[in-house]
């Protein structure tokens, strides 16, 4: 016996100003999120993208096709209640820093982690106020407690649905100074994320890529993509 699905049942998605900012509503009633809490997001053109996505489902409602509204939903019954925790994990990122791992050798790697990820590192210096320093190898070398503290308290600053965009742009990236590259919009989204597939990139240059690396790569990218769109829309009005 197969299992039921749920159906579209409403004519008409819309967004309505709520008290604690936007509210998606289908045909006047509330969207509620998995936990049961009402829906809604902290900025207009947030909520706009979510009504847009429960619009455009048509017969049997498709979760995998509406990822702004899992974004908004993460945001409201996972990270919202356990924020510190999340910040806490995110921030860790930045004393194993994926940009400040470098290789021994080949000459043409080391060279081109420096190109591309020195600009970076002395961004975050001076944008962020904190100066993560590279290594040579994969063993780990503490940070900068005072660095590490700085980038600490500016991920703890972010709100429930920023830190749940930020929460992919860091992890798939490897990388706390990329994701607050690509929520500053330092470099295009595309930019950002080649950087933190730099080895990856530098290998299939060398030996060839591989069909199904590849594959899961776009997928990711495609994931890092929606995370950076996602936490612009939390600050436009």
């Amino acid at each position: 016996m197969s299992a039921w699905k749920a159906k579209r049942f409403w004519k008409e998605a819309s967004v309505e100003q709520a008290e604690e900012g936007f509210a998606v509503k289908l045909d006047g009633r509330p969207v509620k999120t998995p936990a049961k809490r009402t829906l809604v997001t902290p900025t207009r053109a947030m909520a706009e993208v979510v009504a847009a996505e429960w619009d455009a489902q048509e017969g049997e409602i498709k979760p995998h096709l509406m990822p702004a509204t899992k974004t908004v939903n993460a945001a409201l019954d996972k990270v919202a209640i356990q924020k510190q925790e999340v910040a806490d994990m995110l921030a860790a990122y930045g004393d194993s820093d994926l940009l400040c791992y470098r290789a021994e050798r080949p000459e043409s790697l080391v060279t081109r982690q420096a190109e591309v990820w020195d600009p970076m590192l002395a961004w975050g210096a001076q944008a962020l106020g904190a100066r993560l320093e590279p290594r040579i190898g994969v063993m780990h070398r503490p940070q900068d407690p005072q660095a590490l503290a700085v980038l600490s308290d500016k991920t703890h600053a972010l709100n429930a649905f920023e830190l749940a965009a930020f929460h992919d742009l860091v992890s798939l990236s490897g990388s706390l100074i990329l994701g607050f590259a690509a929520a500053e919009q330092v470099r295009s989204d595309a930019q950002i994320w080649d950087m933190s597939r730099l080895d990856e990139i530098w290998q299939a240059e060398q030996w060839g890529k591989d069909d199904d690396a590849e594959a899961m790569a776009e997928l990711k990218k495609s994931s890092f993509l929606h995370a950076s769109r996602m936490f612009t829309l939390c600050r436009e009005r």
